[in-house]
């Protein structure tokens, strides 16, 4: 196979010396491959080197063809157009100046054969909705999702031979992701993808999984890659339950063979001390049984050595889920309870069916959904009981019903980076002794003294955890749960933690998100469509 993408023993390490990449060997070819892998395991840094954003400490890569690359965060300026963005305005400029009658030599070379540029920007905005901008508006008033979308438009418009994107479905809703899973459906290039957009990766034709430094490569979608560690993991599981019961089986032998030998030697001494073997043949039968009785010994040990390495090769064959297994019984909301009521739903231009109170009650699972910009997060704010004036938020009124009301901010900014983990837990939880917070976080696989490490020092995984447990382990407990674009940023790992601690919740859940996997893994009891014009609506399951 002729790769498009070929690195060689890649290694790449930050200024402070923190090392990213060490001896990486990765080949990608024609098609579309998604690169999964938990948080800091150097996906966006190896779009990067292979963008020639970074150079490596050593190692090559190779690229066959021109390279385009949207990362993550663009490279913004307010007072750049659309037009900058998309890379177009020096043949725009040169184009309009030969239309006024410059015809220069500068300005034709300026347009090349690029004389239908304008045209083809516009193609490529209207093909990933967003014919409503103007080639001269400037990025500063573009949102988060439409930025996102120009610049992929631009990397369209440059038809680069491979195509680089690192998460381009974050900050989209729902129709930008649905226009830019068809970009990707038409692409017949060469394409890497770092995502956790679960319906983007099973786009993918292969998927290439980039842990503990090295990279696994499988032919195949995100679904079947996962039901094949599925199957990798069963037979690692049994294999590790065999290693297990020959450790027991060989402990056991060991301890039979010693307590035979014992008696043996017991049996010796006592005939001797009785004078009934001559002192010389008792004294050689000492000797025999300290070499038969250490001879055993080390077999057996080793045998058990050997059992115990056995177990240890099986165990490293396990993946390590890091399952969260947390119950949280004191979350739980009666179904009949009323946990939050909101009057003052309006909006400038409602349509029939337009919500003008909120009331929820008991255990519900409320998704809001809706386009960027409509006010979700917005809305999310007011029902904190922050006083915000805009869109569908502007005079909201709230009561909750319950007493424990937490909110997950999009930033995940809730912690003291200055505190350990279990202060963090404490602050929110100060009446609880630190046995039970300690027990709490064991749950959320903080043990021992991991619960001690400092959050300014936590790794992304790790952070989002803490976050997690300072949210359902704080008292009282809660019982509304609103949570915004909760699995953005999140590696595939942190988001599988998110839907177990959540499946042990038992209160009121509000959730903003484009995320439709996570979103119908949670089960979902009603689902609201916010718009800034038309106000909150009920609309149909996603």
């Amino acid at each position: 196979m002729s790769f498009a993408i070929v690195c060689s023993d890649l290694t790449f390490a930050w200024p402070d010396g923190t090392v990213v990449l060490d001896g990486l060997d990765a080949a990608f070819g024609a098609g579309r491959t998604g690169l999964i892998g938990l948080n800091g395991a150097g996906k966006s840094t190896l779009l990067k080197l292979v963008a020639g954003e970074v150079k490596p400490a050593s190692g090559s890569v190779s690229v066959r063809g021109r390279v385009g690359y949207l990362p993550q965060s663009l490279p913004l300026g307010t007072a750049r157009t659309v037009a900058d963005l998309l890379g177009i305005s020096p043949a725009r400029a040169a184009l309009h100046a030969i239309e006024r009658g410059e015809a220069t030599e500068e300005n034709f070379a300026a347009v090349g054969d690029d004389w239908d540029v304008e045209e083809r920007a516009r193609a490529e905005l209207d093909r990933l909705g967003l014919h409503h901008l103007d080639l001269d508006r400037t990025v500063g008033t573009l949102s988060g999702g439409e930025t996102i979308l120009v610049g992929l438009a631009a990397q369209l418009l440059a038809r680069p031979d491979v195509l680089l994107l690192d998460e381009p479905t974050n900050n989209l809703d729902l129709d930008a992701r649905r226009r830019l899973y068809d970009a990707v459906d038409a692409w017949n290039g060469v394409l890497v993808v770092v995502s956790h957009d679960r319906e983007l990766l099973d786009r993918m034709d292969e998927i290439a999984d980039l842990r503990e430094g090295r990279i696994r490569t499988f032919g195949g979608n995100l679904t079947a890659y996962e039901e094949l560690l599925d199957v990798e993991r069963e037979a690692a599981e049994r294999m590790v339950r065999t290693a297990e019961s020959d450790v027991r089986k060989q402990k056991r032998e060991l301890e039979e063979a010693q307590t035979k030998l014992a008696r043996r030697v017991r049996a010796g001494k006592k005939a001797q001390a009785e004078k009934r073997v001559p002192k010389i043949v008792a004294g050689l039968r000492k000797q025999a049984q300290e070499v038969s009785v250490g001879k055993h010994k080390q077999l057996h040990e080793d045998r058990l050595a050997g059992a115990r390495e056995r177990l240890a090769e099986a165990e490293e064959l396990v993946r390590d889920d890091t399952e969260i297994k947390v119950q949280l019984p004191a979350t739980h909301v009666p179904a009949g309870r009323t946990v939050l009521t909101v009057t003052g739903l309006t909006a400038p231009e409602p349509v029939p069916g337009t919500l003008e109170e909120l009331i929820v009650r008991g255990p519900e699972r409320i998704a809001l959904v809706g386009p960027n910009g409509a006010g979700k997060t917005t809305l999310l704010r007011a029902l904190m009981g922050e006083r915000v004036h805009e869109g569908v938020a502007d005079g909201v009124e709230v009561k909750a019903g319950v007493d424990g009301v937490r909110y997950l901010p999009q930033r995940l900014d809730v912690l003291d980076d200055a505190l350990s983990v279990l202060d963090n837990v404490r602050k929110v939880a100060p009446d609880a002794s630190i046995q039970t917070v300690r027990n709490g976080l064991a749950r959320f696989l903080f043990r021992g003294a991991r619960a001690e490490r400092p959050a300014g020092t936590l790794s992304g995984g790790e952070r989002f955890r803490a976050v997690l447990a300072s949210l359902l382990l704080a008292e009282p407990a809660p019982q509304l749960l609103l949570l915004d674009e909760p699995t953005n940023n999140l590696d595939m790992a942190s988001v599988r933690q998110l839907g177990q601690a959540l499946d042990a919740y038992e209160g009121a859940l509000i959730v903003v998100s484009h995320d439709l996997p996570f979103l119908r893994g949670l089960g979902i009891t009603r689902w609201l469509r916010v718009d800034r014009a038309e106000g909150v609506t009920e609309t149909e399951p996603m």
